[in-house]
């Protein structure tokens, strides 16, 4: 049976489902993230294809960089998801999904630029940049 994962933004005006394989989260430490977030950004990713949004006219896209987009709810803010230009997968926030999320952690990306007040230390592979 395939795997559902449902999530929503904080008001409800958007919600969404991943059908099917995700992948492990990774948690990004890049200063774009830090700053939209006010920490790191904890993300799974899926298929385009296995993923359905509700509400999509209150979905709002910031192209952060000259690469990639950042999706949010425009009502209430809710960082939801993040996309690579030309990419066919959508990075999906983990703590926007409804529990039991079935998720499980991976990595640590862009440790290099990590904000100063924390240190890792839940034994997570970390990469300096993107780890690829």
């Amino acid at each position: 049976m395939e795997e559902k994962r449902q999530g929503s933004c904080l008001c409800g005006e958007i919600s969404y489902v991943a059908s099917g394989q995700v992948r492990p989260v990774v948690y990004c430490h890049c200063s774009q993230c830090r700053k939209q977030t006010g920490h790191f950004v904890a993300a799974t990713d899926v298929d385009d294809r296995n993923l359905d949004v509700l509400g999509a006219q209150q979905l709002t896209w910031f192209a952060s960089s000259p690469s990639a987009k950042r999706g949010f709810c425009s009502k209430c803010g809710s960082l939801l998801f993040w996309k690579a230009d030309g990419s066919e997968r959508t990075s999906i926030m983990a703590g926007g999904f409804h529990e039991p999320s079935n998720l499980e952690a991976a990595a640590h990306i862009f440790c290099e630029d990590k904000g100063s007040y924390y240190e890792i230390t839940d034994g997570l592979k970390q990469y300096p940049k993107s780890g690829r």
